[in-house]
């Protein structure tokens, strides 16, 4: 159940800190750090009392308040955080791990939202965790957890605790053809499956490519091989149109977006700019252009892309390179969540502390997505359906775009987000981390 995250150009690595033994040591090389590499480090305090934190947690939530951006009201950093080392090297490879949303134990490998008031359907169902496993599939109603049956907004923290932070829980889930069944849920760590759905649809227009990525983090070289087998599938099929599925898709690594990026361009924008990474003024030595290369043989000049708030860091820089050379077609049911900038790790005892570091921009210069991309059209997340079901809310939409030019109706399916629905959401997805990460 991860979130986002962009890696790319490797910057120089800071100084291993010298060991430290207490929490007021580690939170005050945190903050040494923070001043030397944070984007907006010309606004930082010259001191901090960082003993006042528990741990560099506090820290990086801390520094976040001094990150003002021209035309922005309020600070724009949402992201800066710190993890446990050993907690890091799980999550970022891929496999489940210990955070602020998950349980020591590992997790069940779901996540839920409200479709609307008292209906909470499975987002995701991770392949290879507890959940999946056992079968449960996006689109399965919960109507009891633990024999509780308040399943409603109002209750959202007790849904937290009981899916997101349990070591075990009784769940009864309706299936869309109406059957109920009762599942004992056990949790424990999986390794996560990036790539959840590949297929080819057959029209009238020419065959039709949808893709369903739901993270950029994980075994690079497994996803390296991923991407190779799919885009062999999709030129072997002569795809004239690509639908690629980043609706939940949190972000991850940089050079796997750049990976993605060079099969869906055109040969045509071969050598030219993907796009521009800068860090502050400490580190403008750092400072990077990527180009194109084209990989494959597809030659797609328009893509559609699912998107959601839950759309993040390396999702979104994938969509704002392209922007410049393709027609690039958003559809969902909000902006995407809006974070044009990254990080990597820094070393702090036996911690890792990831402030901003670096933005991007893209060929053209636009970068400051601080308020999301705004969609082409507005649609429903048919959380009622399966990956892949062509009467989903949204891919439905993206197949009638295609097939006449027009999307469809947000308001064909029967879904409300009113501010009680969106407040519950809020509250399951709140803990789930957005990350862009630069490799070292």
């Amino acid at each position: 159940m991860k979130q986002e995250i962009t890696s790319n150009i490797s910057p120089t690595p800071p100084p291993n800190p010298t060991p430290v033994g207490n929490s007021s040591q580690v939170n005050d090389v945190a903050f040494q750090k923070t001043q030397d590499y944070y984007l907006w480090n010309n606004q930082l305090p010259a001191t901090l009392n960082t003993s006042s934190y528990a741990d560099p947690i506090g820290v990086m939530t801390a520094i976040r308040q001094y990150s003002i951006e021209p035309g922005f009201a309020t600070p724009v950093d949402k992201w800066s955080f710190a993890m446990k080392k050993t907690e890091w090297n799980q999550y970022s490879g891929g496999m489940s791990s210990v955070s602020s949303s998950t349980s020591a134990a590992g997790d069940f490998g779901i996540t839920v939202f409200f479709r609307a008031e008292g209906d909470l359907r499975v987002r995701l169902s991770e392949p290879n965790s507890p959940g999946g496993i056992l079968g449960i599939k996006r689109g399965w109603r919960i109507t009891k957890i633990n024999g509780n049956t308040n399943i409603t907004t109002s209750n959202s923290q007790y849904i937290i605790d009981n899916i997101y932070k349990a070591v075990s829980a009784d769940v009864t889930f309706t299936k869309p053809d109406g059957t109920s069944v009762d599942m004992n849920l056990q949790a424990a760590h999986y390794a996560d499956k990036p790539v959840y759905l590949d297929t080819v649809y057959n029209s009238l227009t020419g065959n039709i490519g949808y893709l369903v990525y739901n993270s950029f983090l994980g075994n690079i070289t497994q996803t390296t091989a991923e991407y190779a087998r799919v885009f062999n599938k999709f030129a072997a099929a002569g795809i004239t149109n690509l639908i690629v599925d980043l609706r939940y898709n949190g972000g991850g690594y940089v050079n796997l977006q750049e990976q993605l990026a060079n099969y869906l361009i055109t040969s045509q924008a071969q050598g030219s700019v993907m796009m521009k990474q800068t860090y502050n003024s400490n580190h403008s030595n750092e400072n990077s252009t990527v180009l194109f290369n084209k990989t494959g043989s597809l030659q797609l000049t328009k893509i559609y892309f699912i998107v959601s708030s839950s759309t993040a860091s390396a999702s979104e820089l994938l969509i704002n390179n392209l922007k410049p050379y393709m027609d690039v077609r958003l559809l969902g049911n909000s902006n995407t969540h809006g974070k044009p900038v990254g990080f990597f790790p820094i070393e702090d005892g036996e911690w890792y502390v990831f402030p901003v570091s670096f933005k991007t921009v893209n060929k053209n210069g636009e970068g400051n997505y601080y308020a999301g991309f705004t969609p082409n059209a507005i649609v429903a997340d048919g959380l009622d359906k399966d990956w892949g079901d062509i009467n989903e809310n949204s891919l439905a939409s993206a197949l009638k775009n295609i097939s006449s030019g027009s999307f469809r109706n947000g308001g064909t399916e029967n879904y409300s987000e009113n501010a009680a629905v969106k407040s519950g959401n809020d509250a399951l997805e709140k803990n789930m981390l957005k990350l862009t990460i630069g490799s070292k």
